[in-house]
Formats: structure tokens, C-alpha cells, sequence
């Protein structure tokens, strides 16, 4: 058995799963401390990492495709702070988070996982019922029905129907996007027979954010919701007759690309906090902005 403990969390790998277990430091965000303790079986994780910097460094969990779907409701979109497949560790403790590092990816090419896609969910979200009340309403389910109710703040136009409930049969789909900026965030449901989408502040069947602190539990909302929708992979086509893989270059080419500015930017903060030195920094720097 592997373990290391820090004021981030505690994670345990017994050979077959990881137990991760946030911490109760003032610093671990809202979302990660809703979420508590996560089971990762060995069967969902593609890869893990160990970066290391001046005072601090981080351990980072790679899950396969479709495994979580929290992480499929999100779309990548989930700040750092809000990652609960990363880790904190302090300097003191970096050779126990290289040992750690270690058994994990022995275990993995021992058991011959892949780092391919699956096509079910390996975790099955956030636990039910849920409630989250952030930007101008309450999201609530509880399996079977999402209830949408609005605050003081909600626009009148959005407001005057009243509570709305969605059944989860009439769901088609579900998205959490944060604030960025100027823009607003949304957790998002798209409806079967709704009208055209509208902006989530006139949306009936959205709740509109605004960058506050609990914002991110609606993505619990969204990831709930997305555990009892149909798997991405299930679209019914056979493998045999989907489209060529060139017709979807554009759409993975901008995926990469996003990414790659995401981790310009975690680079960026962790820079400045002081984790990664100047020339940590700048080298890192270098290698994202060659891949893109």
C-alpha cells in the first residue's frame, strides 16, 4: 500500500483503487470538500504525473475518457483549485509523492490498463439528493427529477413561470460552463421540444452564475445529472460506420489547443505563486508553446 498525507488531501493506492480524501486545510476549495471522498478503480486511470517546484509541487491524476462523468459534465473547464484528481505536496514530502507515482504506474502496466476511451462511467458521481443554490437559483435532484427555483435575483421574465421541474427522460443533455471575465457562467439543460437557447439569464431551463464562491457546486448538479444520461460513447452507430477520423481533426485540433491554453495559464499561476522558479517557468513555457 501507498500513501501521502498533506494538508491538501490524503490519497491511498491499495493496488487495486485510489482512496482520495480532500483535506480540511482552509485552502481546499468548496467543490472538493462537497465532493469528500472519491474511490478511483485502477481500470479508470490513464496515467499519473509528479511535477515539482521550488516550495511546492503536484501530483496529478489522469482519468481515461468517459470514466467520470464530472469530468465530462465540466468539459475541462474546472479551475486547478477545483481538480479533484491533483494533489498539493509539500517539498518535504517529495520523495514519498515519487514513490507514490511509482506504484501507481507499476500497477497500471502490470495490469495492462488502457489508455483508451470507455464506454460506460467507472464512477458513478456525486451522491443523491443534491442541492445547490448559486448565481439566480436552486438546482436540486434527486435521480429522477431536476427542479429549477429562482431567487430575488432572477430577471422577471425568466422568474414569472415559476419552479420548473425536468424530468430526467426529457434531459438530453447537460453543461456547466464557469464565469470567464466579462462573461457569465451557466449550468446549463437541454430539453427535448425546448425553443431555441437562449442567453442563461433568460434561459428557463438554465441557471445563470456569476463568478461567486459556490458556483462551482453546480457542477455537481451537472455531473449527477450526467451520470443517469446515456454514455457519450452510446450513440447507437456501429463502430464500423462512423464517420472517418479526418472529419473530426478540426474538432480535436481545437480541444488540443485549448488545453494547451490552460496549461499556459496553471503554468502562469504557478509561477507566480512561487511554486515553479524563472527558469522552471520559462522551460515549461517553452515545451507547451512547441506543441502548439
Amino acid at each position: 500500500m501507498a500513501e501521502i498525507i498533506q494538508k491538501d488531501g490524503i490519497w491511498v493506492f491499495d493496488g487495486d483503487a485510489l482512496r482520495l480524501t480532500p483535506g480540511r486545510d482552509r485552502n481546499v476549495s468548496v467543490l472538493r470538500r462537497a465532493l469528500g471522498e472519491l474511490e478511483l478503480p485502477l481500470g479508470a486511470l490513464a496515467g499519473i504525473s509528479f511535477e515539482q517546484g521550488r516550495r511546492q509541487g503536484r501530483l496529478r491524476l489522469r482519468l481515461r475518457d468517459g470514466a467520470d462523468p464530472l469530468l465530462h459534465a465540466t468539459g475541462g473547464r474546472l479551475a486547478e483549485p477545483h481538480d479533484p484528481y491533483r494533489l498539493t505536496v509539500e517539498s518535504d514530502r517529495y520523495g514519498v509523492a515519487e514513490y507514490f507515482t511509482d506504484e501507481v504506474r507499476d500497477a497500471l502496466l502490470l495490469a495492462q490498463v488502457p489508455g483508451t476511451p470507455v464506454g460506460e462511467y467507472l464512477l458513478p458521481g456525486p451522491p443523491l439528493p443534491l442541492s445547490v443554490s448559486a448565481g439566480d437559483g436552486t438546482a436540486s435532484f434527486d435521480g429522477e427529477r431536476v427542479r429549477l427555483e429562482w431567487n430575488w435575483k432572477t430577471e422577471d421574465v425568466k422568474a414569472a413561470a415559476g419552479p420548473r421541474t425536468l424530468a430526467l427522460a426529457d434531459i438530453l443533455g447537460v453543461e456547466w460552463q464557469p464565469s470567464a471575465g466579462l462573461e457569465n457562467g451557466h449550468l446549463r439543460f437541454r430539453v427535448a421540444g425546448a425553443p431555441a437557447r437562449e442567453r442563461a439569464k433568460y434561459d428557463p431551463n438554465a441557471v445563470e452564475l456569476w463568478g461567486f464562491k459556490r458556483d462551482p457546486l453546480m457542477a455537481l448538479v451537472a455531473a449527477a445529472v450526467q451520470a443517469r444520461l446515456p454514455h457519450p460513447s452510446a450513440s447507437g452507430v456501429p463502430e464500423v460506420s462512423r464517420a472517418p477520423e479526418v472529419s473530426r481533426a478540426p474538432e480535436a485540433a481545437e480541444a488540443d489547443h485549448d488545453a494547451l491554453l490552460r496549461r499556459l495559464r496553471e503554468l502562469g499561476e504557478l509561477h507566480r505563486e512561487g511554486v515553479l522558479t524563472d527558469e522552471e517557468f520559462t522551460m515549461a513555457k517553452q515545451a507547451v508553446l512547441k506543441r502548439m
